[in-house]
């Protein structure tokens, strides 16, 4: 199967980049494409490292947090439908959907975005593009979908047992995604063992093969993983 070049979902700054993601907006700036709730402007100016040029995921309960920080600066009920919004935008789901995990409101990572959420939101920004595209984007998202089941750590029973779609779409490029696995997974294999049987150190053997030591290295740390000696 020919490689795709990865979608663009946005990445966020300080944060771990996936492969071949540009930037997402003009930095210093909030995105606006329309009128900002006053709220969220209100967000941006307390927390720009979340809500500012880039946004970051959220950790779970990032709501209380911020009404315990701020009890006088934010109504319960606005700050829980301008926290709606924010969720529901482009560029929130664009981070969700590039993988980085959450975060408090210091801005320091807390946690993992669960592998459900990655998916949806990978899933969303893709419906939201292909809306507006002419181009088929089903290559791109399905390069992405591969990244994010890699970066679950999940077997594929797993993986399908959290996201639990029944969406035909979802479930068709999944197949597609989890059947460029299993050509990787077969191609580190044989890599594997022709290494084994070759009685060459990894640096000759990446040398006669024309590859890169590391490239060598990671496919017997994967298939040895994925293969752990009894």
């Amino acid at each position: 199967m020919t490689e795709t070049t990865t979608p663009p979902i946005a990445p966020a700054p300080d944060a771990k980049r996936p492969r071949n993601l540009p930037r997402n907006r003009p930095q210093g700036q909030p995105q606006r494409t329309r009128e900002v709730h006053p709220v969220l402007q209100k967000l941006f100016e307390l927390y720009p490292k979340l809500f500012g040029a880039h946004f970051l995921p959220l950790k779970l309960g990032a709501f209380q947090d911020l009404l315990a920080a701020h009890p006088e600066a934010f109504k319960r009920d606005e700050l829980k439908i301008a926290l709606g919004l924010h969720a529901r935008s482009t560029p929130y789901l664009e981070c969700v959907a590039a993988g980085h995990p959450r975060h408090d409101l210091q801005g320091e990572p807390v946690e993992p975005v669960a592998p459900e959420h990655v998916h949806h939101a990978i899933m969303e920004v893709f419906r939201r593009r292909q809306a507006r595209s002419k181009e088929d984007l089903r290559p791109y998202v399905r390069a992405h979908l591969v990244e994010a089941i890699e970066a679950s750590g999940l077997s594929r029973e797993d993986y399908l047992e959290r996201i639990r779609t029944q969406d035909e779409l979802s479930n068709a490029l999944l197949e597609e995604a989890f059947a460029e696995l299993a050509a990787k997974a077969a191609k580190r294999e044989a890599l594997v063992r022709a290494f084994e049987a070759s009685g060459k150190t990894v640096e000759e053997f990446a040398e006669m093969y024309g590859m890169a030591s590391a490239d060598v290295t990671s496919a017997l740390e994967r298939t040895r993983r994925a293969h752990p000696a009894p």
